[in-house]
């Protein structure tokens, strides 16, 4: 019978492809919930720019949801909003969301010096000291970043950024190379702060872009990242179907895919190689409106297939029940 493991133990076992005390449960994107907000008395549209906020509601996963891990990073907008792009920061049940974009051309973008101590990353490297130090060794902190593609989206525009891809692939090339320069800062910083992992949410998903429009433009420089740090653990998450650049995501490097429910767990273990998958429990359907009894039947169900390393498919619904996500963790203490 295995030892008892830590929960940050049993994540890197998992990860390792080593035996382990039960599988692991994890959250490589947001589980933030209005009702955890609440708990707590915070309003979720003040954590983003608050680190003593920020730790105290990424905390609930591991204290109160019966997670291995913690995530302090609930947008996608911090590196956006941190370059000037005005940002509504959400309410009580909405996430933030940005306004305006801010490059026509890559040669406007300059790397600022002060970039890690500007309020949105400096708020995110903070909430992962403190959750160091709050939680002490045995718990698995994620960090997360955007990725130089969604960056793209963000401070060039979605629509310029994909009609680049096929009409000025090197003025796109650009725009990644120089973006990558951001994930790149901004990853090593959360590592140096005490993440054992990093989620790069990087959307080159099928609805938006080709297999071969990742792997001629993209897998070279998340090939250049993962260099980087290729002795530390980062998570690529992409949402939507990607069983067609799976095997492209496992050849620029990832150790861990997070993946959306809308793909076959089995085609997807099938296409992974060496790649860990985490996923992919529903938000909407199982999470957000389903009850416990439906979470532990689609836990069960990934479990069943292959997955030993359970999450939700993405950042869950502000108002999905606490309750549906400690089944999660449950179920898997139970199995």
């Amino acid at each position: 019978m295995t030892t008892e493991l830590s929960s940050k133990e049993r994540v890197l076992a998992a990860i390792s492809g080593l035996e382990t005390d039960r599988l692991a449960v994890i959250n490589p994107t947001s589980i933030a919930t209005t009702e955890s907000c609440n708990d707590l008395g915070i309003n979720f549209k003040d954590v983003h720019l608050d680190s003593n906020k920020m730790a105290a509601l990424a905390a609930v996963g591991f204290e109160k949801l019966g997670f291995d891990s913690v995530m302090p990073s609930f947008s996608v907008v911090q590196e956006a909003a941190a370059l000037g792009c005005e940002i509504d920061w959400g309410s009580v049940d909405t996430m933030p969301n940005q306004r305006g974009v801010l490059f026509d051309d890559p040669d406007q973008f300059k790397m600022p010096v002060d970039y890690l101590e500007r309020l949105p990353i400096k708020t995110v490297i903070d909430s992962i000291k403190l959750l160091r130090s709050k939680l002490g060794p045995d718990v698995f902190v994620i960090g997360k970043v955007m990725g130089p593609w969604t960056l793209s989206y963000h401070l060039h525009g979605v629509e310029n950024f994909l009609i680049d891809t096929l009409v000025e692939p090197d003025k796109a090339r650009e725009f990644l190379n120089k973006f990558s320069q951001l994930a790149i800062t901004f990853i090593q910083a959360q590592f140096e702060a005490g993440a054992d992992a990093v989620t790069i949410g990087d959307h080159a998903t099928a609805d938006l872009v080709s297999p071969a429009s990742y792997k001629q433009l993209l897998q070279p420089v998340h090939q250049q990242i993962n260099e980087v740090f290729k002795d530390k653990i980062l998570i690529f998450h992409c949402c939507g179907g990607t069983r067609d650049r799976l095997a492209h995501f496992a050849d620029a490097g990832f150790k861990v895919f997070h993946f959306d429910s809308v793909n076959d767990v089995d085609e997807m273990l099938k296409l992974a190689g060496p790649m860990k998958l985490t996923g992919c429990i529903n938000n909407p359907d199982v999470l957000l409106r389903g009850g416990p009894q439906d979470v532990r039947n689609q836990t069960a169900s990934i479990v069943a297939k292959g997955i030993k390393l359970i999450s939700p498919e993405c950042a869950v619904p502000l108002k999905v029940p606490n309750e549906n996500l400690a089944e999660i963790a449950r179920t898997i203490r139970d199995l």
